[in-house]
C-alpha cells in the first residue's frame, strides 16, 4: 500500500467498500449453493472427489465438511455452521442462508450511505429481542411418545425421502425412550449404529439389544442359542504373554514340555470353572443355553472344549460391546475365572450367528430391560448406507435436544413469520431509537428468507406463500407452510416441530457472524500465525 493511498481518502473508502463487497458476495455465494437442500423437498448435491469418488447428500454440516471453498470468508461462515452442527446437531443449513441474507439486506442500505456500524446495532438489538421472542414462542411439552414421533419425523424429512422417513420415524423415537431414564440425561452413546450392505433401505431395523460384528471361532459351536445365560469375561484363555519384557529360558525339551503343560494346566483349570458354572445353571436342560463374550482371546484348544460342552462362545469382544452387554443382557463383567457364581450371569431369550458373505455377525435379542438397543442400518451400497447414518444422527439429536428442554417450536418457517411480525410490530419499533431501526428492519427482512426458500423448494410462488402467511399471522395465528399445496397450516396439529436450541442458537450465532463480516473493512494477507503456546 503506497503513501499516496493512505493520504487518499477516495482510496481508503474504495478498499473498504471492496472488502465488504468480497465479505457480502462470499455469504451471498454460500447461500445459493446450499438454499436449495433445506427443507423436505429440496435437492441434492453431488460430491466428487479427486479419486472420482462421489457422494449425493443434501445434509448440510457434510456439503460444508467436504466441499472445497476457497474463499476465506465462506471458510469462516462454513466453520460457524458446523460448529452450530456439532453444538445442537441441526440447523446448519439454516445458519449459512441467514448469514447470507443478513448480508444481502445490510447492502441494501449501506449502498444507500448507512454505516454498517448502525446495522450491527440494529442487528444486535433485533437478535436480543428474537431471542426473549422465541422465549415465549415456544412450547413447554411434556416427553410423550408421540411429540417424539413428530419430532423424529420433521428431523429425518429434511435428509431422506418420505417414506424412509416414516420408516425410521418410531425407530429412531424407541431407541431414545430405551435409554433414557429419568431424570438424567440419555446418553447416545448407548444407541450403537451399525451398518450391513445388504437388502435395502427399508430393511433398516432397531434391535433392542446388542449386534456384534463378529460371530463363533468354531464351526461345531451352536448358531442359535434360546434362553441364553450370558457370562461376561475379560479373561484370557489361551497362552498369556507376560506384561512387562521377560523371557523364559530352558535348556532342553523336556523342560519346554513342562512349561507348556503348566500353562495348558492354567488355562485348563479356567475352562474346568466356566464348564462346571454351565452345568449348574444349565444342566442337561436343552432348551438352556450358555454364552460366552470375552473380551480377551481364546485359544484353538479351549474353543474346542467349549464347544464339546455346547457353549457359544465369542472373543475379543469390542471394549465399547463389553460396557452396553451389562446395560443389555444384566449381569456383572468378570475380571477372573476364580468367582463364578450364577448371579454374575446376564440373560438373554435368544443369540443367534447370521453370516452375510464371508462376514459374520452375532444378534443378541429378547432381552428384559435393554438400557443400550442397537440401530441396524441396512442398504444396497455405502453411499445409502452413510446418507442413512447422517440422517439417523440428526434425528436421534433431535430427539434428544426435545427431552433436554422439555420444549419445542412450531416449525415450517412459523417462528420466522411471527417472529419478523414481531420486530416490525408498532409496540417494538416505539422502542428502537435513531437509526438502529434500519438494523431491526433489516434483520426483520433476513428471518423471512427461512420461509421463503421452503416454499421456492416446494415449486410455490414465493410472494404468494409469504403473503398468505403474513396475512394469517396479523390475525393473530401461528402457521406454518404447507409445502404440498402452498398454503398456510398450523404446525402444531401437523406434528411439524422445531429444536428450541437449534433455532436459539442460530439466531445468535447468524446475527454474531454478520455482524463481524460487516465490520471487516480491510482483507489483509498475513504471514504464517504461530500458535500463541509455542511462543
Amino acid at each position: 500500500m503506497s503513501a499516496a493511498q493512505l493520504l487518499n481518502p477516495k482510496a481508503e473508502s474504495r478498499r473498504r467498500g471492496e472488502a465488504l463487497r468480497v465479505n457480502i458476495n462470499a455469504g451471498e455465494g454460500l447461500q445459493q449453493v446450499l438454499s436449495s437442500n433445506l427443507g423436505p423437498t429440496g435437492t441434492l448435491k453431488m460430491l466428487v472427489d479427486g479419486s472420482g469418488g462421489i457422494k449425493l447428500t443434501k445434509d448440510g454440516s457434510v456439503l460444508l465438511r467436504e466441499m472445497q471453498i476457497q474463499n476465506p470468508t465462506a471458510v469462516m461462515i462454513a466453520r460457524a455452521a458446523t460448529a452450530q452442527d456439532e453444538i445442537t446437531g441441526d440447523g446448519t443449513t439454516s445458519v449459512v442462508l441467514l448469514v447470507g441474507e443478513l448480508l444481502k439486506q445490510a447492502d441494501r442500505y449501506i449502498s444507500e450511505g448507512l454505516h454498517p456500524r448502525i446495522i450491527t446495532d440494529g442487528y444486535e438489538i433485533a437478535k436480543n429481542e428474537s431471542l426473549k421472542f422465541l422465549d415465549g414462542f415456544k412450547l413447554n411439552k411434556e416427553i410423550d411418545r408421540e411429540l417424539l414421533l413428530s419430532v423424529a419425523r420433521t428431523s429425518l424429512s429434511t435428509k431422506l425421502n418420505s417414506t424412509l422417513a416414516e420408516q425410521l420415524t418410531p425407530d429412531i423415537a424407541d431407541a431414545v425412550l430405551a435409554i433414557y431414564q429419568a431424570p438424567a440425561k440419555p446418553d447416545l452413546h448407548m444407541i450403537e449404529i451399525m451398518s450391513m450392505q445388504h437388502r435395502t433401505a427399508a430393511d433398516t431395523q432397531l434391535i433392542r439389544g446388542l449386534a456384534l460384528d463378529h460371530g463363533a471361532r468354531h464351526p461345531d459351536m451352536p448358531k442359535r442359542v434360546e434362553n441364553a445365560h450370558i457370562l461376561i469375561l475379560n479373561v484370557s484363555l489361551e497362552y498369556e504373554k507376560s506384561e512387562v519384557n521377560s523371557g523364559f529360558y530352558y535348556s532342553s525339551a523336556s523342560q519346554r514340555e513342562k512349561l507348556v503343560e503348566s500353562e495348558r494346566r492354567h488355562v485348563d483349570d479356567k475352562l474346568r470353572k466356566i464348564v462346571d458354572l454351565k452345568q449348574e445353571v444349565c444342566g442337561n436342560d436343552p432348551k438352556k443355553g450358555f454364552v460366552i463374550i470375552n473380551q480377551k482371546g481364546i485359544d484353538p484348544l479351549s474353543l474346542d472344549v467349549l464347544a464339546k460342552n455346547g457353549i457359544f462362545a465369542l472373543r475379543r469382544a469390542k471394549r465399547r460391546n463389553m460396557e452396553r452387554l451389562q446395560l443389555v443382557c444384566g449381569g456383572s463383567a468378570m475380571n477372573s475365572a476364580d468367582e463364578l457364581t450364577p448371579d454374575v450371569l446376564g440373560w438373554a431369550g435368544l443369540v443367534y450367528e447370521h453370516q452375510l458373505g464371508e462376514e459374520k455377525y452375532t444378534f443378541i435379542e429378547d432381552v428384559k430391560d435393554a438400557k443400550s438397543v442397537t440401530l441396524l442400518i441396512k442398504g444396497p451400497n455405502a453411499h445409502t448406507i452413510t446418507q442413512i447414518k447422517d440422517a439417523v444422527r440428526d434425528g436421534l439429536r433431535s430427539v434428544y435436544n426435545m427431552i433436554i428442554d422439555k420444549s419445542v417450536v412450531p416449525g415450517a418457517g412459523a417462528f420466522q413469520v411471527a417472529c419478523a411480525a414481531h420486530l416490525m410490530s408498532e409496540t417494538f419499533r416505539k422502542t428502537v431509537k435513531g437509526k438502529a431501526k434500519w438494523g431491526v428492519q433489516a434483520f426483520a427482512d433476513a428471518l423471512l428468507i427461512i420461509p421463503k426458500t421452503l416454499a421456492a423448494n416446494s415449486g410455490h410462488d414465493i410472494q404468494d406463500c409469504l403473503a398468505l402467511l403474513q396475512d394469517e399471522q396479523a390475525e393473530g395465528n401461528n402457521v406454518g407452510l404447507n409445502l404440498t399445496t402452498g398454503e398456510p397450516m398450523d404446525p402444531v396439529q401437523e406434528g411439524v416441530y422445531d429444536s428450541f436450541r437449534v433455532l436459539r442458537n442460530s439466531i445468535a450465532s447468524s446475527a454474531g457472524i454478520a455482524s463481524n463480516l460487516l465490520l471487516c473493512d480491510e482483507m489483509l494477507k498475513a504471514r504464517q500465525m504461530v500458535p500463541s503456546f509455542l511462543c
